[in-house]
């Protein structure tokens, strides 16, 4: 069985989804390395403000978040990369050809995609939220072991 000490979450913008799910993460795995990235991210912008407040309501800060840019040599310092919507995989297997074989949906365990809200109702960025927290139970009990 593979180690994945280090896993990178990917999303597009890196202002919502991915955000949300590496501080979820990263507290159900709190021994593992968890960042994360997007394909075509925001850089420097802070989370999204619904996501923020949708994860406040949770009890989740996501304070200090910072956007960045996936770039090939990040991708080469993860173990595992998970991205958010089935298109993501070929976005960064554009980007680093090699990685392909350890990126995975995060929404893998769920059988489905997980929506960007960005732009959306409350309520699309609450979905989400709950999408991404019941992914996070699936991955965390697998990568527990």
């Amino acid at each position: 069985m593979m180690h994945f000490d280090a896993i990178l979450i990917v999303c597009v913008g890196n202002i919502c989804r991915s955000p949300t799910a590496e501080r979820l993460l990263q507290q159900a795995l709190p021994h593992k390395t968890v960042s994360s990235a997007g394909i075509a991210a925001l850089t420097g912008q802070s989370a999204d403000v619904s996501a923020e407040a949708v994860a406040q309501h949770h009890g989740l800060s996501l304070d200090g978040h910072s956007a960045r840019q996936l770039t090939r040599a990040l991708c080469q310092r993860y173990d595992l990369i998970l991205v958010m919507e089935q298109q993501h995989i070929e976005a960064v297997t554009r980007i680093a050809p090699e990685v392909r074989g350890k990126t995975m949906l995060y929404g893998h365990w769920l059988k489905r995609d997980i929506p960007d809200p960005y732009r959306q109702s409350r309520e699309a960025f609450e979905f989400t939220f709950d999408l991404i927290a019941e992914a996070t139970q699936a991955w965390a009990q697998r990568l527990n072991k």
